[in-house]
């Protein structure tokens, strides 16, 4: 068996439509130090994006800095979303963030959830 050492070389990147929203996002946060981008087990395709306000760094964490918003990762998560692309978008009433994932190999129909191989 032999290990396979990962070295991020993009990391994670954001929209300024994102950038934005987040920015705005902190102001009202009383103690929140950036975002948070994990990763679940879950959906129908596997695995599943989660976005948490941060009040503290984790030892294991990689911090991104973008355009003044810190959007932290777990080491272990990174192979996952390593290029990943963070959007904000408005569909009619409803707005979210959407994920653009070069590593993603399917997603699920409904967009929730996504496979990597």
């Amino acid at each position: 068996m032999t290990a396979e050492v990962f070295t991020p070389t993009v990391g994670v990147t954001m929209t300024p439509s994102a950038v934005k929203h987040v920015r705005k996002q902190l102001d009202k946060a009383a103690n929140a130090k950036g975002i948070r981008l994990a990763i679940r087990k879950s959906g129908c395709s596997g695995f599943k994006y989660e976005t948490q306000w941060v009040d503290e760094a984790a030892p294991d964490d990689r911090v991104f800095h973008i355009d003044g918003v810190d959007v932290f990762v777990k080491e272990e998560h990174l192979p996952m979303v390593n290029g990943i692309e963070i959007d904000f978008v408005t569909e009619g009433v409803n707005s979210m963030f959407q994920f653009r994932n070069p590593n993603a190999t399917a997603e699920c129909g409904c967009g929730e959830s996504f496979t990597v191989s």
